[in-house]
């Protein structure tokens, strides 16, 4: 639980909500904050950081959004800006797609 490791996670809210939208382009603000466990509003302060930032491009379809992400922008942290976001979204697909196998 994350009380148990001092609060922090692995993964900000930010990748989260990335990774939402990666999975289905035409998600709802609604659906992304269910699925991060977030209010509404930061799913949607999110996005916009995510937007202004390049990494996604909001489009209007009716009376909902469509998301197409920019994969090639780079990872933020210094550490890692030499490696496109592409990375951890592959990673992540490859897991969903292969489930690890249960310890036992």
């Amino acid at each position: 639980m994350a009380g148990e490791a001092g609060g922090w996670t692995f993964l900000t809210n930010h990748a989260r909500v990335l990774l939402a939208i990666a999975r289905d382009p035409d998600v709802s603000l609604r659906q992304v904050a269910a699925a991060c466990r977030i209010s509404e509003r930061t799913a949607g302060a999110i996005v916009a950081d995510l937007e202004r930032a390049g990494y996604l491009q909001r489009e209007r379809v009716g009376r909902r959004n469509h998301y197409a992400l920019h994969p090639d922008r780079p990872l933020r942290h210094p550490a890692e800006d030499h490696l496109p976001v592409r990375v951890l979204l592959e990673c992540f697909a490859a897991l969903e797609a292969d489930p690890a196998p249960s310890p036992g």
